[in-house]
C-alpha cells in the first residue's frame, strides 16, 4: 500500500495527521526544528518513507546538508544549538517511551529549551510524527521516487 491508496481508503486519518501537524506549524514552532524532530524519529524507528519525506521537506526549508548528514549521530557533533539538541534529547526519549519511563529531570531539562507552550508543541511534533511512522512502516510505503 501507499500514502495515496491509504488516503483514499480512510482519508478522515491522513487529514487528522495533518491538521496536528498544521496547528503545530500554526502556533509558531520553528519549521526546521520541527523537521530536524521528524527526521530523526523517523531515523529511529525504521521509517524510510518518513525520513525520505521530510529529509527534502528540511532541504526546501535550507536546513544545512551537514546538520542532515549529522542527524543520526547529533550527539557528537558541534553543528546544533542548545535548543536542537534538547528537542532531538526529548524526541529520542518520547521515541523510546514504551523502553523506558521518562524522568523528572529529562522533563525538565526539555522544558527548559521549550518553555510555556512550546513544550506542548514539541511534545505533539514528535507524538504526530510517530503515528505517521507507525502507519508508514507497518503498510510498508514505499519512499518517493
Amino acid at each position: 500500500m501507499n500514502l495515496a491508496d491509504f488516503s483514499k481508503l480512510y482519508p478522515a486519518i491522513p487529514a487528522g495527521l495533518r491538521a496536528l501537524t498544521g496547528a503545530v506549524k500554526e502556533a509558531g514552532l520553528d519549521p526546521a526544528l520541527t523537521e530536524l524532530v521528524k527526521i530523526r524519529a523517523s531515523q529511529i524507528n525504521g521509517c524510510a518513507f518518513c525520513t525520505q519525506f521530510h529529509l527534502a521537506t528540511a532541504r526546501k526549508l535550507g536546513v544545512a546538508q551537514a546538520k542532515l548528514d549529522l542527524l543520526a549521530a547529533w550527539r557528537d557533533s558541534g553543528l546544533f544549538c542548545d535548543q536542537e539538541r534538547s528537542a532531538l534529547a526529548w524526541t529520542e526519549r518520547l521515541t523510546a517511551l514504551p523502553h523506558a519511563p521518562l524522568t523528572e529531570a529529562e522533563r525538565e531539562a526539555a522544558e527548559h529549551a521549550f518553555p510555556g507552550p512550546e513544550f506542548a508543541l514539541l511534545c505533539t511534533a514528535i507524538a504526530t510524527i510517530n503515528a505517521w511512522n507507525r502507519i508508514a512502516a507497518g503498510l510498508a510505503f514505499p519512499p518517493a521516487g
